[in-house]
């Protein structure tokens, strides 16, 4: 229990990362979005390949992963950062883990798993706490960075769904990195002739980094995580990503904690405590009564 804990709070802290480097990257114009993109998915599959060189040393196992999740990572990372272009932070975390929810808890009810009454209440409080987070700060979203941001929450929903059977995390998370390559490389051959390039040393120290680190480490952990929780949980628990990047714009951006930021953070996390400690409870009145 402590190490799923411990796992699904890494992959957690990852994601929120990888939304502070973005708006980081985009919003000091350190970078453009498709350069950024480019860079971070392949940062990703380079080390991610790495890694399992050194780790395997030369295994042939059979390749892992899949074309769909594969193809949902490359969805995900190109929405996610063009969204971000003309959205602000809260605005697009509501939009993008609204979405995530939604899609893995119909998907996982079209797939016959069936949602206990605790599960139903602690995805209704967490949900409620990120939206009391972030409502004051919202404007009117564009039309283009509301649909982007959906499909990148779309994206990331069916991509975790694909990882809940994974036997070999870092494999897969490998694999599924190494068929963005194609698609990738295709973007931007159309990238250049369609958008301005923009490129910074600052900006590609971001890309890397959040390709490498906070996006082919942190899913591998996340893969490995998913293998003890339920699709439900897995989608509840996500909701502390805007939580924790809040978090982190106070201690790394000197900003305000308030009032706002205390009760939603009980009402995101109590939320998850109640999905979580819900299912085991159910279990072990399965196996008294």
């Amino acid at each position: 229990m402590l190490k799923v804990i411990a796992l699904t709070l890494l992959a957690l802290t990852a994601f929120a990362a990888n939304s502070v480097l973005c708006r980081f990257a985009l919003g000091e114009n350190a970078i453009d979005a498709g350069s950024f993109t480019a860079m971070r998915l392949l940062a990703g599959a380079l080390t991610l390949w790495a890694i399992l060189m050194l780790r395997t040393k030369g295994d042939r196992s059979p390749v892992k992963g899949g074309w769909l999740a594969g193809g949902m990572l490359f969805v995900y990372a190109v929405s996610f950062s063009y969204a971000y272009v003309t959205l602000d932070t809260a605005t697009g975390a509501l939009i993008l883990f609204g979405a995530v929810q939604i899609t893995m808890i119909i998907l996982s009810l079209f797939l016959g798993h069936k949602l206990h009454l605790s599960e139903w209440v602690g995805a209704s409080v967490a949900f409620g706490g990120f939206v009391y987070l972030v409502l004051p700060g919202i404007h009117t979203p564009s039309i283009r960075g509301f649909i982007l941001m959906a499909i990148a929450g779309i994206a990331w929903g069916i991509y975790t769904l694909e990882g809940r059977d994974s036997t070999t995390p870092l494999r897969d998370t490998a694999y599924n990195f190494y068929r963005t390559i194609p698609f990738t490389l295709l973007f931007i051959l159309l990238a250049i002739g369609l958008t301005n390039i923009q490129i910074s040393f600052i900006g590609v120290v971001l890309a890397v980094f959040s390709g490498g680190v906070t996006s082919g480490i942190g899913y591998a952990i996340w893969y490995t995580a998913l293998v003890d929780l339920s699709p439900t949980q897995a989608a509840v628990v996500q909701l502390a990503v805007p939580v924790l990047a809040a978090l982190g714009g106070v201690v790394f951006l000197s900003e305000e904690i308030g009032l706002r930021l205390i009760l939603s953070t009980l009402f995101v996390l109590g939320g998850i405590l109640i999905v979580i400690s819900g299912r085991y409870f159910f279990v072990l009145k399965g196996r008294n009564g």
